[in-house]
């Protein structure tokens, strides 16, 4: 049995710096669009808006600063068999989509 030095097996684990920086960016990205709803400050389709934009952002930032995905050679496959899941999920979800629109507009009557 062989192990690596670090006992890990070769994976990259991050700094108190770097998971303070995620909590902080995350911290930052959950307020945004709280304070907005409970001021009620902007409309509906702003609102909604920055409410997706911050969760993009917030996935981001928890991929790269807890998970650790990166494109390093290390990281490659872990890359790769994360985008080939978002893609069946986008697969999955916008196929349902459709067919619901598709039978709905021709069974209702339209």
């Amino acid at each position: 049995m062989s192990h690596s030095a670090t006992g890990h097996g070769g994976a990259s684990h991050g700094s108190l710096k770097s998971y303070l920086t995620g909590f902080v960016l995350s911290i930052i990205l959950t307020v945004i669009p709280f304070a907005m709803v409970m001021n009620g400050s902007a409309t509906k389709t702003t609102l909604i808006a920055v409410l997706v934009a911050c969760a993009v952002v917030q996935i981001l930032v928890h991929l790269i600063y807890f998970l650790h995905l990166d494109s390093s050679s290390e990281q490659r496959w872990n890359l790769v068999a994360f985008v080939f899941a978002v893609l069946i999920i986008a697969i999955l979800v916008v196929g349902s989509l459709w067919i619901m629109w598709y039978l709905n507009y021709n069974l209702m009557g339209h």
